[in-house]
């Protein structure tokens, strides 16, 4: 499996939703991310992280919360909101960076 370091060195903007098996609010986000998937296509990487698998990580990036979604480019951090985010306010944040691109 590629790094965190690897995963966000992309050109391409790359979502990440930091959620947990447990957390109730977690399970709202993947339909938000399917669709903004499908509005933004490929010219997106979205990847979901396990807190719970990946404690070191969180723990590096401050993650007190889930969920907390972040995107990064060229492994610069753009964006990041704790809680649930709609799908028009990623979109929002993302084509910014795709103009960019």
């Amino acid at each position: 499996m590629a790094s965190f370091k690897d995963l966000t060195q992309s050109d391409k903007p790359v979502l990440i939703d930091f959620y947990a098996d447990w957390c109730g609010p977690c399970k709202m986000v993947p339909p938000i991310l399917q669709e903004v998937k499908k509005k933004l296509g490929d010219r997106v990487n979205v990847i979901k992280i396990d807190v719970d698998q990946n404690q070191s990580l969180a723990q590096r990036l401050n993650i007190a919360g889930v969920p907390t979604l972040m995107i990064y480019q060229k492994g610069e951090q753009k964006f990041r909101r704790s809680g649930v985010a709609s799908a028009s306010d990623l979109v929002k944040q993302l084509e910014p960076l795709l103009a960019a691109h």
